[in-house]
């Protein structure tokens, strides 16, 4: 199934303005729709944390306050929207006028933004969300979160650093989990027009289930010729080692499964999805 539509929870940081330029380059391959939605912050959300001992006035100063920041930042989102659309040359519409154009629409709405990107990312081809900002803990990336959690589509994560190209040189991370194969499925349209496409495995990664040849036959029933490619632990981070052999191969796409361990796991003893979110340097897309 060809890209059609993408969400893009868009914020004010360099993160997203990777994002943003990530999700309009996709679009362009595509012509898809990118809806950009940006969520504001409830100033009635304000009133439970401000505690016993202050008066209705001062509560409702706090309240005044909320939303005159929530609404700076919301014109300056649009703002940096508008100058990207423009930049990228994707034409500003509510919906694709033809199957041969990518357009992007801007929505600022009110309320907390991991259950309103989540329940808005079940009719999305594809999420794209920041990368998480240096030293922010990973597991606190709540629209990240909630679309692989709670959305039952593919996620991409951008970049810091807005790529050059994005799915000419494919790499799938497989260890046979259900995780991996939806995102083998997810990357389905990618892999059919890639120049390359590599499939890596490894000892210490593949769980019980189909190996990385059972995948390239698979893979070649739909057209994609796919290089199963073994790779080895840096240090002692599974990560790490499949991060290495995807920049050796010169790749601009990255899919894979995540968290087929519980993510508590992860969260307390690391693991390749933690690794991967925190340290890659190109697009990855991840399913759960």
């Amino acid at each position: 199934m060809a890209i059609r539509k993408i969400l893009l929870p868009l914020t004010g940081t360099a993160a997203g303005e990777s994002a943003l330029t990530t999700a309009l380059m996709t679009a362009r391959i595509w012509n898809a729709h990118v809806t950009a939605m940006h969520v504001r912050v409830d100033s009635r959300d304000v009133a439970p944390l401000a505690g016993e001992g202050l008066s209705g006035a001062m509560i409702e100063e706090m309240m005044s306050a909320t939303e005159k920041e929530s609404g700076d930042r919301a014109n300056a989102v649009r703002n940096m929207f508008e100058r990207f659309v423009a930049a990228q040359h994707v034409v500003v519409a509510e919906a694709r006028p033809n199957a041969g154009t990518a357009t992007a629409s801007f929505a600022s709405v009110t309320g907390r933004e991991e259950d309103l990107v989540a329940q808005q990312a079940r009719l999305a081809d594809l999420t794209v969300v920041p990368h998480p900002e240096a030293g922010e803990d990973v597991s606190s990336s709540d629209a990240l979160h909630a679309v692989l959690f709670d959305s039952g589509r593919p996620v991409l994560i951008a970049p810091q650093t807005p790529p050059t190209t994005i799915g000419t040189r494919i790499c799938l991370g497989w260890n046979g989990t259900a995780e991996s194969a939806a995102a083998v499925l997810a990357a389905l349209p990618w892999l059919q027009q890639a120049q390359a496409v590599r499939i890596l495995f490894a000892e210490g990664y593949q769980r019980r289930g189909p190996g990385a040849q059972d995948l390239a036959a698979y893979l070649a029933l739909h057209d994609v010729h796919a290089e199963p490619v073994t790779f080895h632990n840096v240090g002692s981070s599974v990560g790490a080692g499949m991060l290495a052999v995807a920049k050796d191969f010169g790749c601009d796409l990255l899919a894979m499964g995540a968290y087929s361990h519980s993510r508590l796991r992860q969260l307390i003893l690391g693991g390749v999805t933690r690794h991967v979110l925190e340290h890659a340097t190109i697009p990855v897309m991840m399913c759960r």
